[in-house]
């Protein structure tokens, strides 16, 4: 083989290899989990729930919507929390966080969604988190250099335990609620 030949073939072999090596590594969100269990895969398709309500919030600056599943969002309809009765077992709730923004085409001053901050999750199961009102938490933070997840710790802000109880003491101050903020926006 002439040597051109050669160099071309190892150059096409070196960057198949490279980019192989990329898409073996590449993350996959679903494989996450905090210790206690409580597994990013249970949130499947989370993307497509149902709004709850929007957040925002000053430290750090941060806009953020609730999504339920069906399971919750039928519980929300009913008036739980605010009516005094807990969420079924099965109800999921999910809080996608981004730090805001100035909408690019907008007319107005607006903020909108920037890059992803965290990934918060509860889920109501009172046998496998009967220590923790009966809620399993995780909150995923994002790293937008790599573009992937990773459990919170105590170094994130505000601090994560980085277990599924992560969320429980900062709940119980809304317990007569069944340790949940956010209540059903009207529409």
């Amino acid at each position: 083989m002439k040597r051109k030949t050669k160099l071309l073939i190892g150059t096409a072999t070196a960057a198949l290899a490279a980019l192989g090596g990329a898409a073996a590594s590449a993350q996959d969100k679903y494989d996450l989990k905090v210790p206690g269990g409580l597994a990013f895969s249970e949130f499947r398709g989370y993307e497509n729930w149902p709004v709850v309500a929007v957040h925002q919030t000053d430290n750090p600056p941060l806009l953020k919507v609730v999504v339920a599943n069906p399971v919750a969002m039928e519980a929300y309809r009913a008036g739980v929390p605010g009516n005094g009765k807990p969420f079924p077992n099965g109800a999921k709730i999910a809080k996608v966080e981004w730090k805001p923004k100035k909408g690019a085409d907008v007319p107005y001053d607006v903020r909108v969604p920037g890059t992803v901050y965290d990934l918060d999750f509860m889920v109501k199961d009172d046998k496998r988190f009967a220590d923790s009102g009966g809620w399993g938490y995780a909150v995923f933070k994002y790293d937008a250099a790599t573009n992937m997840y990773a459990p919170a710790t105590l170094t994130h802000q505000p601090p994560q335990g980085n277990d599924a109880k992560c969320g429980a003491a900062c709940h119980t101050i809304v317990k007569a609620k069944d340790y949940v903020f956010t209540e059903h926006a009207k529409r």
